[in-house]
């Protein structure tokens, strides 16, 4: 069966309300949280209309009104039909699914996408898509290969690709591949799918393992999950690193005067001054302005904050409108969320700080600065 035949529909887990990635997310909706300088959601949804995807289906439980503009935006640039499926209460991860049937069943469709939206990664769709059709199963599931494979649930498969057990936390190792939360699945799934609070990955997978219809696919290239401040983080330098030859802003009229370093990607109408050092690994959104002396590697600096001269900033997101004060110092898996102000000499270790405050003094380690 040809791609251009195929009707093929996905289904986003979006999720809550985005606790675990505050502050950012007291700003914005967690999959509009921009990871290097666009929406993190847009990855998938690019990677899905590349595929020959042409409805999707966010299945979400907090504010979807927040996403109006967004949805609208994008279903016009990339002409895919989007509407949101809406829990009043958390269905886990195989809930969502079924509250979302009557959608799918508007119009028939062959294959279904599902993916966790806290995963980034280097989507190929169509080979999963080509995979999947191959092995002729009921689902198929990315795996990925992990260092530490004590810390997640591992995957065992044979020489086919046929998943035979999943195995939580092995105590000893037996497999270093774990569940990439990307899925392709034919409609006759859709008949062991309940609109009620359960886990695909804990109660659905087992049983189609056991009815021998579950295949895995290994990712290639990068994968991150991006669910935690220190984890969309390192997700963004991921995506950064995929991006990016060694000049990220070649084709830029860039207003910079300082000293970029290794692989930096600079938004719109940004201002570096001369005598600041950027790099590597810092990602600056739109009207983002380093002054002079100021150092910073390893962070984000989110559209129209500012970095004042003589600062030094490690493993950090700074967010919208933030102002960070002269000769500050902030180190070590600091969020900075929006509208905040440091002052002159201020230092900041392994810390969130919330929106809309006012910092004048040092800020405690591991601590959380609420006003």
């Amino acid at each position: 069966m040809e791609k251009e035949k195929l009707n093929l529909k996905a289904l986003i887990l979006v999720g809550g309300f985005g606790t675990r990635l505050r502050p950012l997310t007291f700003a914005k909706p967690k999959p509009l949280v921009e990871l290097c300088n666009k929406p993190t959601l847009l990855y998938q949804i690019e990677a899905l209309v590349e595929v020959g995807v042409n409805e999707i289906i966010l299945a979400i439980n907090y504010q979807p009104e927040k996403m109006k503009s967004f949805i609208e935006e994008t279903e016009k640039k990339y002409n895919v039909k989007i509407v949101c499926s809406k829990e009043d209460k958390p269905l886990g991860t195989a809930g969502p699914i079924g509250l979302a049937r009557d959608l799918y069943l508007k119009t028939p469709f062959d294959y279904l996408f599902v993916f966790n939206a806290d995963i980034v990664c280097h989507y190929n769709l169509k080979e999963l898509l080509n995979f999947h059709i191959e092995k002729k199963g009921e689902g198929t599931l990315c795996v990925t290969k992990v260092k530490d494979p004590s810390r997640y649930g591992v995957i065992l498969y044979d020489e086919n690709n046929k998943i035979k057990d999943f195995v939580e936390k092995p105590l000893e190792f037996i497999s270093d591949k774990i569940n990439a939360g990307l899925y392709i699945f034919n409609y006759e799934f859709l008949n062991r799918i309940e609109t009620k609070p359960y886990s695909i990955e804990r109660e659905v997978f087992p049983k189609m393992a056991n009815d021998g219809v579950l295949f895995c696919m290994e990712l290639k290239g990068f994968w991150k999950d991006i669910g935690q401040p220190k984890d969309f983080l390192e997700g963004n330098f991921l995506v950064l690193n995929n991006l990016c030859n060694d000049d990220c802003n070649k084709d830029k009229n860039l207003n910079n005067k300082g000293v970029l370093k290794g692989k930096v990607l600079v938004g719109s109408d940004c201002v570096i001054e001369e005598g600041a050092e950027v790099g590597p690994n810092v990602i600056l959104g739109d009207n983002v302005v380093i002054k002079s002396g100021t150092k910073i590697k390893n962070s984000v600096a989110l559209n129209d904050s500012t970095i004042n001269s003589n600062t030094f900033i490690e493993n950090t997101i700074i967010g919208w409108g933030s102002r960070i004060g002269k000769w500050c110092r902030l180190k070590g898996t600091t969020i900075i969320g929006e509208d905040v102000s440091l002052a002159d000499e201020v230092s900041v270790e392994e810390s969130l700080i919330l929106p809309n405050v006012a910092v004048k003094k040092d800020v405690p380690k591991n601590s959380i600065i609420i006003c």
